[in-house]
This record gives C-alpha cells, sequence and structure tokens, in this order.
C-alpha cells in the first residue's frame, strides 16, 4: 500500500471503491494468517484470494436489505467465492476490519500530504534564500517596527513547516496500528499471535491494547496534525494577502492572463487564492474538533463517531492536499516587487530607527531614560504628524544640539545594522 497513491490521489483514495479494496486486502490478510494457523485449509485460501471480489453496487443493494455496511461487503464477496466464502470474516467483528482498513487509509493518506509538503517547503526555503539581503520592513500590530530581511519571512515559515512535517510524522506513527481483537477487545475468538501477523502482513503495528475499536486519540492526533498544518498554510497566505493590500504592495499571488478581479472595477487584483487557503484553514480546525469529540464513546464502544469520520476523514484530506498544492503554485508564482520593499522601508520618514536612535543616545547623554525616551517619542510624534523627516527633527531639537556629533546620528539611518545576524540565522538551517 505504501507509495500506491500521488499527491493528486487523495480522492481515489477515499472513495467507496478503494474503501471496500482496502477492507478485502485485511479481510486476505486475516485468512492468509488463518490458513497458515491450519484454521483455513490451503486450498480454500487458494479459492479465496482467486475469486474474493465485489462491486460497490452489489454491496449497496445487500446493504439496503441488512442495514449493516460491514455484513453487506462481506456477503458480497462471499458469494463470489462461493462455498469457501465461509471462512471469511473468521473470528472478527466489524470494527476489525473497518479500523485496520481505515489505519492504513489514514496512513497513506499521511504519506501523501507529507510529499506534498515538502515539494511546498523546498519552494518556501528557495525564497527564503533568494530575498535573504532584502531589507524590508517588518510590522508589529500591522505597524512599522523596524527593518528585518524579506527572506526572513520565508524562513520562518520553513521552520515552521518543519515542525508540521514532524507533527504529521508523529500522528503517522501513532495511527499505524490494527487491531484483530475481537467484539470487545479480548481476543476471544483469535489470538494476539494472529493479529500480529495481520499487521505484519499490512504493514502496521498491533494495537497493545483495544477494545471493540482503535482508541479515537490516535484519529484525533492525525485531525489535529492537519489542521496545525493548516494554521501555517493560512499564516502564509494571509501575510501574502497583506503583502498584496494596494497601500503595501510588495507581493502579489499570481494573476493570470484573462484573469478577473471584479465584475464592476476593472482595476481589481485581488487575493483570491490566497483567501481561498485561509477559509480552508478553517474547515481543518472545525474537523480536529469533530475528531476530538469522538474520543470518548460509551463503554467499548459506540458508533456517533462513525457517521463523523465519513466525512471529515475524506475531507480532511482532500482539503489540505488542495491547499497545500495551491500555495506551492501561489509562491512559484509570487510576484515580489523589490523596490517597493525597498521604499516601504522608508515610507515613516526615518521612524523605524528610533531604537537605534534611543539607545545611542542613552550611551552618550547623561540624561534619564525617560528624558532621552521624550526625546525620541517627541520627534517621531511630529514626524509621524508630517512635520518633517525624523532625522532633520532630531538634529534640531535643543535638547540634543551640541550634545552629540551629527554624523553620528545619521549613521544609525541605515539598515545593514538590522541584517547583520541574518546569515547567523540562516545557518541554523543549512547543516540539514
Amino acid at each position: 500500500m505504501i507509495g500506491r497513491y500521488t499527491e493528486k490521489d487523495i480522492a481515489a483514495l477515499w472513495d467507496e471503491e478503494n474503501r471496500l479494496k482496502v477492507m478485502l486486502d485485511v479481510e486476505l490478510a486475516v485468512a492468509k494468517a488463518w490458513c497458515e494457523e491450519g484454521r483455513i485449509p490451503k486450498d480454500a485460501l487458494d479459492d479465496i484470494v482467486k475469486n474474493a471480489r465485489f462491486t460497490v453496487e452489489r454491496v449497496q443493494e445487500i446493504e439496503k436489505r441488512t442495514q449493516h455496511d460491514v455484513v453487506a461487503f462481506v456477503s458480497a464477496v462471499a458469494e463470489n467465492v462461493g462455498e469457501n466464502g465461509r471462512y471469511l470474516h473468521l473470528g472478527m467483528t466489524s470494527s476489525d476490519i473497518l479500523d485496520t482498513a481505515s489505519s492504513i487509509m489514514l496512513r497513506d493518506s499521511l504519506d501523501i500530504i507529507v510529499k506534498a509538503l515538502d515539494e511546498l517547503d523546498a519552494v518556501v526555503l528557495g525564497l527564503a534564500k533568494k530575498y535573504r539581503a532584502l531589507p524590508c520592513i517588518g510590522r508589529t500590530h500591522g505597524i512599522h517596527a523596524e527593518p528585518m530581511s524579506f527572506g526572513l519571512k520565508f524562513l520562518n515559515w520553513h521552520a515552521e513547516l518543519e515542525r508540521d512535517r514532524e507533527r504529521l510524522a508523529l500522528a503517522r506513527q501513532h495511527v499505524s496500528s490494527g487491531k484483530i481483537s475481537g467484539a470487545v477487545g479480548t481476543y476471544a475468538m483469535c489470538s494476539p499471535r494472529l493479529e500480529a501477523r495481520v499487521c505484519e502482513l499490512l504493514g502496521l503495528t498491533p494495537a497493545k491494547v483495544s477494545n471493540q475499536i482503535l482508541q479515537r486519540d490516535r484519529h484525533a492526533e492525525v485531525l489535529n496534525a492537519l489542521a496545525l498544518f493548516g494554521c501555517a498554510l493560512e499564516r502564509m497566505a494571509l501575510e501574502i494577502r497583506h503583502l498584496q493590500r494596494t497601500e503595501v504592495r510588495e507581493a502579489f499571488e499570481p494573476f493570470g492572463v484573462g484573469q478577473k478581479g471584479s465584475s464592476a472595477m476593472p482595476h481589481k487584483r485581488n487575493p483570491i487564492k490566497c483567501e481561498r487557503v485561509c477559509g480552508m484553514a478553517r474547515l481543518l480546525r472545525g474537523y480536529a474538533l469533530t475528531g476530538m469529540e469522538n474520543v470518548a464513546l460509551w463503554h467499548e464502544r459506540d458508533i456517533s463517531h462513525s457517521s463523523t469520520e465519513r466525512v471529515i476523514w475524506p475531507d480532511a484530506f482532500n482539503i489540505a492536499a488542495f491547499m497545500t498544492r495551491s500555495m506551492t503554485k501561489i509562491l512559484n508564482g509570487l510576484t515580489v516587487d523589490e523596490a517597493q520593499v525597498r521604499m516601504n522601508v522608508d515610507a515613516t520618514g526615518g521612524l523605524v530607527y528610533s531604537q537605534r536612535v534611543l539607545t545611542f543616545l542613552l550611551d552618550e547623554l547623561n540624561l534619564s531614560r525617560e528624558d532621552v525616551y521624550a526625546v525620541v517619542q517627541e520627534n517621531a510624534m511630529r514626524t509621524a504628524r508630517g512635520e518633517g523627516h525624523f532625522l532633520d527633527l532630531l538634529l534640531a531639537d535643543d535638547r540634543i544640539k551640541g550634545l552629540v556629533d551629527p554624523k553620528e546620528i545619521e549613521a544609525l539611518f541605515e539598515n545593514d545594522f538590522y541584517l547583520r545576524f541574518v546569515d547567523d540565522i540562516f545557518a541554523r538551517f543549512e547543516d540539514k
């Protein structure tokens, strides 16, 4: 099963025919294990392997009568096998096949997502390296703060994607479990040895303990890992949305030939692709909440979780795959206006150098911090009101005029100081 799908095959993995095929894989693995135990004759196993098949239509037809999906599935397969169909589902309860099959599908879905994540991360890291030396304005609370490296935005995303990959890998490890332990997990009709052999055949790990089901904290962990990955994708998309704003104009998502931004306003170029990613992240977080609600069930099991899982598992993976591919395309086609990025650093008339000025004056003047802060802040507020450039107002302030060399203050208004440790930050990632 591993490597059977590509990143474009999430929908195919979760469609009804494939879901039943995976269930059949579990049934065949159990039959083989029973044969090795001597419970099923070899010729009967050969007959089962040769003839075990189904059609979705026939399973659905039987289910209309039985009102039980697993009974309908086993019956549809057994009628094609014939007499030896009586050996199918031997010693099993429905959740043995359902949960073990689901573990395979969840595991393989995670493999698809991680592959797509790795492709996205390569693009992100490439952008980080490309723009590592480009000065830009850093913003906090949406307000200009201090100069920084434009590449650090992307490097920060890269670091988060590394953590997402670790979370997804751990979730994969925990969900790659099977159980063939019977109605309440006591192995009354089968043995732990048989369960171990079935899991070996399917590439799973036997659950150390189960009841009628595999416990849903495993599945909630998967959905939470997906939701956190979705948060990372949303963070990227939201940043691009802000950078594309008319007042900023530093970076733009792709805009195709013939694309229209508005039915009424031909000038519009809206970040709709990024907005789409942000909206889908909300769905993933909702599915994660449902996954956590599914953890607590009555006693050894009820089926209140089952109906939700039919929706949230395929939906969550389809959404995560679409979001990841979308962000990869967005970043591959991202337009960065480097001139505008540089211009925005100076958009506030030098205010972004205020902390450096404050620190310099504290070192140079025999004044209290409150007095120095007042000098810097008052001139900053005058600059913000449009009364002049920050540097000019500082140099004209009688409170510091003649006390410091004007050239030393002028030297504070440059960007290299703020980027001097950028290479050190990048070096933390270059040994991997």
